[in-house]
């Protein structure tokens, strides 16, 4: 089994990456010079990779979508940090959570991901399972290597 396997990764996020919903993150940046958008597919493709190459068996489905969707907050907190319910970095889970259960049918595990991605930070919402430890590590590590490598 390939680390990372664009057909797999295309077959379940197809939909998702095409959804014009989803293509609004591409109007905000995240961390640098780096998208919403871009920062969230980082997150899923690195997600994949972890999951395959070391054999942890995780739902590649519940995975990739919560990956995915683990940053769709839609707005730009780089204006206000503290808008949007609170402090960005504590309440973007929330929202991004919200808007993927309003937007898209996902299931209770996808919305554990998203919620928990921000743990130990949202110290209330550890990971519980596999597909949502692999997505918190996965945006530490993207996030660092994007505010790093590509800064404005």
């Amino acid at each position: 089994m390939k680390p990372f396997d664009p057909k797999s990764f295309h077959n379940i996020l197809g939909n998702l990456l095409q959804d014009e919903r989803v293509a609004e993150m591409k109007r905000f940046v995240q961390h640098g010079s780096i998208t919403t958008y871009d920062h969230c597919r980082n997150v899923a493709s690195i997600s994949q990779r972890i999951n395959r190459g070391l054999r942890l068996k995780a739902n590649e489905d519940t995975l990739l979508k919560g990956a995915m969707l683990h940053d769709y907050f839609l707005y730009d907190w780089h204006d206000n940090p503290r808008d949007h319910n609170g402090w960005h970095g504590t309440a973007h889970a929330g929202v991004a959570c919200r808007n993927a259960e309003k937007d898209f049918d996902i299931d209770s595990q996808t919305a554990h991901v998203i919620r928990s991605h921000m743990w130990p930070l949202n110290i209330t919402s550890v990971p519980r399972s596999r597909e949502a430890w692999i997505v918190c590590i996965a945006d530490k590590l993207v996030s660092a290597q994007e505010t790093i490598r590509h800064r404005r």
